[in-house]
């Protein structure tokens, strides 16, 4: 793989991620248990499709193949697309929701800390803004993580629930493949040992404090979102994400 391709790929693996995490929190508009939250996970939709719009437009610039940011993001199908299972999954009860934000968060907060520096300029200028929006975003779900642990019995159960129903997607975050091992050895992407010792490090930080117990680091776990090989919700999100885009394709705004 040529350095090129796996920086294309790895663009396309952030914008991807941040829009499938995008899409299903905008599901539950309407559906949040406050109206505070309801504008808080509203705000952490729109921060992502904002950074995914972003990675997308590079990999247009990169790819050149006459796509733009919008095509990439609406006229790929499901094996295209290169996001971490675990942002397909989906929201459950709002203990899941929060437990898959948390896992994404604190990936998303070192990965992009990590971009920061990055020997492409237009990464590092992209992750710079990008880590402020990450900073809120994990702390307000680890927060939440916090809250639900220490709480009452009925909302430890449901949390603990959910980390043990999500911890076998984690793995694909903190496993490094070709493209990973690329971008760290272009000074791009992150020491895939440093990132992993940090996002266990932080989750288990969390979770100790919210009474919390998590996966053991060499459980079994699911692969295959960076390659392109997915659960069956992706299709799903894909089928009402992109109808609009595939059923109008000219369609122009006035």
């Amino acid at each position: 793989m040529t350095e090129q391709k796996a920086l294309q790929d790895y663009l396309l693996r952030l914008a991807d991620s941040d829009m499938i995490l995008s899409q299903r929190l905008c599901e539950l508009c309407g559906k949040a248990p406050a109206i505070e939250e309801e504008m808080a996970i509203m705000n952490v939709g729109l921060d992502l499709v904002g950074q995914a719009r972003n990675w997308y437009e590079y990999a247009a610039e990169l790819i050149d193949d006459g796509r733009d940011a919008d095509k990439l993001c609406f006229l790929r199908d499901a094996l295209d697309y290169r996001n971490l299972l675990l942002v397909e999954q989906p929201n459950e009860d709002y203990a899941v929701t929060m437990a898959r934000q948390f896992f994404f968060d604190v990936w998303h907060y070192f990965t992009l800390k990590s971009l920061v520096n990055a020997s492409d300029e237009r990464i590092a200028n992209i992750a710079a803004k990008a880590v402020k929006e990450a900073t809120y975003h994990l702390r307000r779900s680890s927060e939440w993580v916090k809250r639900m642990g220490d709480g009452t019995e009925e909302s430890h159960h449901r949390i603990q629930e959910a980390f043990d129903l999500l911890w076998r997607f984690t793995g694909e975050l903190v496993t490094p493949d070709e493209t990973d091992h690329a971008m760290f050895k272009a000074g791009i992407g992150p020491d895939p040992e440093k990132l992993k010792q940090d996002w266990f490090g932080m989750v288990r930080e969390v979770a100790a404090q919210a009474t919390l117990n998590t996966g053991a680091e060499d459980a079994w776990m699911y692969m295959g979102g960076k390659s392109g090989v997915h659960t069956e919700h992706l299709g799903f999100i894909l089928a009402e994400m992109q109808f609009l885009p595939r059923a109008y394709p000219d369609a122009t705004t006035w």
